[in-house]
């Protein structure tokens, strides 16, 4: 007797049952939650056996829900299953809310019946949760089938996916396209080494994230080496930057806005362009598609010290970080504001992850970021090159499959 048996056995006495359950139905649904549940393949052939003594396809609690058969009549109706292992499974069963003891006061299964033969006092397992808990389980089993579903779908999408950019890198090596399509076949390898043999739901879905950026990757270099008029934002590397004629400032201040100047910097048409050329990207940033957190942070280890309690677990502590961080680096709010319009916030805390992590080589952070603005304002600017290529320098790259 435990604490939380105690605790089950108060919320099946209050608990209101319905009041015809079928007993093969709750059955079912138990196998289908079984994971769940915590119960094996042995533990649900127990059940069965003890179902199978109860009269009747319907549970009702006027004609009670005791049931009192020998360990040896349960081991007959279970296969033959051994005494120790009998005990074992009927513990688990009480354990998981599924019956009830109830003890006589030898230890005895055994009833006490009036001179009709009808049943006056049971000593046995209560079968009375399976009908306090039918709505319950029924909701169970249909969550598990679901996600069932949801994690086949998923297996299937990534194994589409991953055929897809095996044969686009295939077909570029094969004809000779210009690019570093060895560091993309690495970065394919590294996303399916880090699978298990055998993935849960969200491993496959992180995984799938990833994938899909790939293949977006692959086709976006080759249709700019295809159509090589068409310019794209993948044509940028993380290796440029802006140079400053003074070299010994690592992080300098770029020239404030007018905001904050004090005065007008551009003419009244310029002033149009760039007010027209912000409402366009601001348009467009919400078609600016994020990318997966584990991936950015993988990239951008450096980033996550800035965290609350030195890490970053989801998308709202990286923007927040992305602020401290922004601050430290000598980017003016001007600057990030005018980057978070363009990008979208996600991708602005990306970006200025990236240039903390590449912060030696860039000599002024904030017209770094200025520039990488008015790219993305142009359609010129992605942030998949800049986050495979340090992907690559941090590791990734360097693991071959096989």
């Amino acid at each position: 007797m435990t604490l939380a048996l105690v605790k089950g056995q108060l919320e099946v006495a209050a608990a209101k049952p319905a009041p015809r359950v079928e007993k093969w139905k709750v059955f079912r649904d138990i196998c289908e939650a079984r994971e769940r549940l915590g119960l094996q393949d042995r533990a649900l052939a127990v059940l069965d056996a003890l179902l199978t003594f109860y009269p009747g396809s319907v549970l009702e609690a006027e004609q009670g829900l005791v049931v009192f058969p020998s360990n040896g009549q349960l081991s007959v109706r279970a296969h033959g299953i051994a005494g120790t292992t009998l005990r074992r499974h009927l513990a688990s069963l009480v354990d998981a809310g599924l019956i009830q003891r109830r003890d006589s006061p030898n230890g005895k299964r055994y009833a006490h019946r009036n001179g009709d033969g009808d049943i006056e006092q049971a000593y046995g397992f209560d079968l009375a949760p399976l009908q306090a808990r039918a709505a319950e389980l029924a909701s169970l089993a249909q969550d598990v089938a679901a996600e069932r579903i949801r994690f086949r779908r998923a297996k299937e999408s990534l194994t589409i996916c991953r055929r897809d950019v095996r044969k686009l890198i295939t077909a570029a090596i094969e004809e000779g396209v210009e690019g570093d399509w060895g560091a993309v076949e690495a970065v394919y390898a590294g996303i399916i080494g880090r699978l298990p043999r055998y993935p849960v739901y969200a491993q496959v879905e992180a995984a799938l994230d990833e994938m899909g950026l790939l293949r977006e990757e692959v086709l976006n270099r080759l249709g700019t080496k295809i159509n090589p008029e068409k310019k794209d934002g993948n044509d940028i590397q993380i290796g440029c930057h802006i140079q400053n004629s003074k070299p010994e400032s690592i992080y300098e201040l770029e020239l404030s806005s007018e905001n904050e100047q004090g005065e007008p910097a551009w003419t009244e048409p310029e002033t149009m362009r760039k007010q027209d050329a912000r409402a366009k990207a601001k348009a467009n940033a919400e078609s600016i598609k994020s990318f997966p957190l584990g991936m950015v942070l993988r990239a951008c280890p450096q980033i996550s010290d800035y965290g609350p309690g030195g890490g970053i677990a989801h998308w709202r502590e990286l923007m927040a970080a992305a602020v401290l961080v922004r601050s430290m680096l000598g980017v003016s709010p001007s600057a990030y504001q005018e980057a978070c319009h363009a990008m979208g916030p996600e991708n602005a805390a990306v970006a200025i992850a990236c240039i903390l992590e590449r912060s030696n080589f860039i000599n002024s952070a904030g017209g770094y970021l200025r520039d990488l603005t008015k790219r993305t304002e142009r359609g010129e600017f992605s942030l998949g090159p800049m986050l495979m290529a340090l992907l690559k320098g941090n590791g990734e790259g360097s693991r071959k499959a096989g």
